[in-house]
């Protein structure tokens, strides 16, 4: 990488440009019709009495390239762990490294935490991500499959139920 890149944390004035990321990376994974979050949000999520996320950036000269955004996740066998939300690189600074110095500051700061592990997901089809994934010995689960309810869904529920 000839650009020098900082990893440092974020702070709440980083979160206008932490949101264009989240929506380049929406973008990307054909889903940019499913971003609601707000940068009042985020503001509130990460930087209120209760945070509720961390987040590392990344940063050049030319400002913040990429993000990476984790929380605490609670595992009945194997308790705390760092679930890694998202790892975003904008396009153009993509295959210069700075994913990876993202990546293992995200890694190193499970450590730091006394996690015992990390977890994340990532789309089937998407093999750069894959790869860069399996360069670091990481398990891959093909058995799981994922349950989401959106919040209206819920809520209808409830009101079927009244």
């Amino acid at each position: 990488m000839n650009t020098k890149v900082t990893i440092r944390t974020g702070t709440r004035e980083d979160l206008p440009r932490v949101l264009e990321l989240i929506k380049e990376l929406a973008e990307y994974e054909r889903a940019s019709h499913e971003v609601i979050n707000t940068v009042a949000l985020m503001e509130k999520d990460g930087f209120g009495p209760n945070p509720i996320y961390g987040l590392f950036v990344a940063e050049t000269a030319r400002g913040i390239m990429g993000i990476s955004i984790y929380y605490w996740r609670y595992s009945t066998w194997k308790g705390k762990r760092l679930y890694l939300e998202d790892i975003v690189v904008t396009e153009k600074e993509r295959g210069k490294g700075m994913g990876k110095l993202l990546f293992e500051r995200t890694m190193q700061h499970a450590l730091d935490e006394n996690c015992s592990g990390m977890m994340w997901q990532v789309l089937e089809w998407n093999e750069p991500a894959i790869n860069f994934y399996k360069k670091y010995g990481t398990k891959l689960d093909d058995e799981w499959v994922n349950g989401t309810l959106e919040a209206d869904q819920i809520r209808a529920y409830f009101t079927r139920q009244a």
